[in-house]
């Protein structure tokens, strides 16, 4: 992040359905009349005979991904997090993860960040939904790069997954270039006194936090805990075991998301001091991201509160 470069998780899915069309002819791409917005409009033009917009109507988009995956494609799904699953659950459960089915949704506009559309658009229970769905993978990339490799990744792995965006440009975590390895957290920054644990968006926001909490003397490790599920057990204990303390920290609703699934981990396995930052279990509103970020406590001064909070009451 040195270099305070911005891009959009968006414009890196449709340049990864971009590479995986010219090197598998069995991609085939939906949508629901936002392929404009989610950029996926780029696969349409380069190959319209395997890009389908089926228009406003999110669940027949799932039921026709469905038939594809059962033809034997590889279908990517996509509209904003509000509609899928917002609008699609029993057909994603039914159609989709009960018969383990290769389908490949992918949302954008996930969280309070979606803006000026209000909280009748601004996703914070996607995560909770879909990782409660047996057989659902989910995955919430940090950035544009991350986002290109999950999404390229994905495709060779067999089963259902969701794949949560974001709407606005965030910063580069991954300059250097990102590894996508299924169910396996990303070790960002190490550290001794607190761990901070991250997805989304959200991630950028602890590294700036951990290099303000070196400030001032103490030692944060960061975690980008990209896939929620299956979530990554044995690093979460290894850091919550050296550091003692765990952050988490999401764009979503406290309860059920991320967060909650780290609560899960170290409940039966190591019981930790920890803080959640997230919306807590409230509907957003209008307004600029920037904005609803800082009113709601999703910023790197909410994370770096919550850990010293937390390392003071364990002194």
């Amino acid at each position: 992040m040195s270099s305070g470069r911005q891009a959009a998780m968006r414009d890196a899915y449709g340049d990864a359905l971009l590479e995986l069309g010219a090197s598998n002819p069995q991609v085939v791409v939906l949508g629901a009349d936002t392929t404009g917005s989610l950029k996926s409009g780029v696969f349409a033009n380069k190959f319209p005979g395997r890009f389908f917009n089926v228009g406003i109507a999110e669940q027949n988009l799932i039921g026709t991904a469905a038939g594809f995956a059962l033809a034997g494609k590889i279908p990517f799904a996509g509209t904003y997090a509000i509609f899928v699953p917002g609008k699609c659950v029993d057909q994603i459960r039914n159609n989709i993860a009960y018969p383990n089915l290769s389908v490949k949704i992918v949302c954008s506009h996930g969280g309070i960040s979606v803006g000026p559309d209000g909280a009748s658009h601004q996703q914070v229970e996607d995560i909770a939904i879909m990782r409660s769905i047996p057989r659902m993978n989910v995955v919430v990339p940090a950035d544009a790069v991350s986002t290109k490799a999950t999404v390229k990744g994905i495709a060779d792995i067999p089963g259902p997954f969701y794949v949560r965006l974001a709407r606005p440009s965030t910063p580069l975590v991954y300059e250097s270039g990102f590894e996508y390895r299924h169910g396996k957290a990303e070790v960002i920054r190490d550290g001794s006194d607190v761990v901070l644990i991250a997805c989304g968006i959200m991630v950028p926001e602890a590294v700036r936090a951990a290099a303000s909490l070196e400030r001032r003397g103490m030692s944060a490790a960061v975690v980008d805990l990209h896939t929620v599920k299956p979530v990554d057990s044995q690093t979460i204990v290894k850091f919550a075991q050296k550091c003692g303390g765990v952050v988490t920290a999401e764009e979503h609703n406290v309860i059920g998301g991320m967060g909650s699934a780290v609560a899960e981990v170290l409940g039966e396995s190591r019981p930790t001091p920890m803080r959640r930052v997230g919306v807590m279990d409230t509907f957003g509103e209008s307004g600029e991201a920037g904005e609803l970020m800082k009113k709601y406590g999703l910023t790197s001064s909410d994370i770096e509160g919550a850990a010293v909070s937390l390392t003071s009451a364990r002194r």
